[in-house]
């Protein structure tokens, strides 16, 4: 075998070695930009859950302390003290805001989910 072969043969097992990595590369890439994606859409799912169901709660508190009349320290007793007095003041306001559908929710959702330790207990308490 000539010196010119051997250098094309060497050639063209280095560019296939290099096509062979850029391909694992970009299949990898997919792979992580997929999960990744699912990551998201699964806690844009809950905060979207999260914020229902406060709204619920808040709109039930505002129904105990509008329309029966109690204070909001009494709607909380009602409830078991499931929620906290400050986190039903937060969950009454935010069953009077707008619902807002558009890209905003994602950032609003993650406060909500954080904000407080009684929400998935509040939202219990509503019916």
């Amino acid at each position: 075998m000539s010196q010119q072969t051997i250098k094309q043969q060497a050639r063209r097992t280095a560019r296939e070695m290099a096509e062979k990595r850029r391909k694992e590369r970009e299949e990898r890439e997919r792979r992580v930009i997929d999960l990744a994606e699912q990551v998201m859409v699964a806690i844009g799912e809950r905060d979207a859950a999260v914020a229902e169901t406060e709204k619920r709660a808040g709109e039930a508190l505002r129904e105990l302390t509008e329309a029966e009349g109690l204070s909001l320290g009494e709607a909380v007793e009602w409830c078991g003290e499931t929620v906290t007095v400050r986190e039903a003041t937060r969950l009454r306001r935010l069953a009077s805001e707008p619902q807002a559908d558009d890209g905003d929710q994602g950032g609003d959702g993650a406060a909500l989910a954080t904000a407080g330790s009684g929400g998935a207990g509040a939202g219990s308490s509503a019916g």
